[in-house]
């Protein structure tokens, strides 16, 4: 994104324990957050096409995840924020104005900032939390200094790869490596489902069977190890006593902390 290159300095570690909760009032703000999720469905699926194809290296399919997350964030800080979301988000960072918009703004930037990161800093794992309650979604953003969960599946590229081998094991390892890309992209269509099946068609589908819904996802890389994972989350229907009437920041819920113990990440979290 433009305007990334300037990473946030400050002292308030703005996704410390934080979520955006947007309100879901209408059908039209509930087909717009449906449409929101299918595109992250098919970018899913679209790394798997690319990790499918023995002829396309990992990282087009690494980045090409990474752009798509990535001008997600920036049309949402458009929305929010205006052309100027990034003069916001540093005045906010730099404490010269302490306001909703301009919290939300830094949010998404600094959320924006450590996700272009990835394809050249491992060790850090990218695990959003995504959920659906029956008048708002939330969207907690979390990185953790660690490459993968005890519950995903690892894939090999050979092109990040700096080990000295054989000729004989060369070609193992890149066989190896291939299968290990075609598991990861069957995964990822697999979870890919997933994603459709938690936030469907509000105009196919009943109230009572759309208004909970979530997903845990976590992906990141150590050296030539690529990881990938993504499973339902259950909302706690307790969590909100309150209504919402405009995007805001809220303190992450209890879903949060036991995706995190489920995960390993509550020792591993950077802020």
């Amino acid at each position: 994104m433009d305007g990334m290159q300037d990473r946030f300095t400050g002292a308030t570690s703005v996704l410390h324990q934080r979520a955006v909760r947007v309100p879901l009032p209408d059908r039209e703000a509930e087909r717009v957050f449906h449409e929101n999720m299918l595109t992250v469905a098919d970018a899913r699926e679209r790394k798997a096409d690319l990790l499918a194809d023995p002829d396309v290296p990992v990282l087009n399919a690494y980045e090409a995840e990474r752009d798509r997350i990535a001008e997600s964030f920036k049309r949402r800080l458009r929305r929010i924020a205006g052309d100027d979301y990034r003069e916001v988000a540093m005045a906010y960072n730099r404490g010269e104005r302490d306001d909703r918009i301009g919290a939300l703004a830094a949010y998404y930037f600094e959320g924006a900032w450590r996700i272009q990161q990835r394809t050249t800093i491992t060790d850090m794992l990218f695990s959003p939390l995504i959920l659906r309650y029956p008048d708002c979604f939330t969207m907690n953003i979390r990185f953790a200094s660690s490459y993968a969960t005890p519950k995903s599946i690892r894939y090999e590229s050979p092109a990040h790869s700096s080990a000295e081998l054989s000729d004989e094991h060369v070609e193992q390892y890149y066989e190896e490596s291939l299968y290990s890309q075609q598991q990861a992209a069957t995964y990822l269509r697999e979870t890919a489902q997933i994603i459709r099946e938690e936030f469907p068609d509000p105009d196919e589908t009943p109230f009572e069977e759309r208004k909970y819904g979530g997903v845990v996802s976590a992906g990141g890389r150590r050296g030539s190890t690529f990881s990938v994972f993504l499973e339902r989350v259950e909302p706690d229907p307790d969590r909100f006593s309150d209504a919402v009437d405009e995007p805001t920041l809220v303190e992450t819920g209890p879903e949060a902390r036991r995706t995190e113990r489920e995960l390993g990440l509550e020792n591993e979290l950077v802020y």
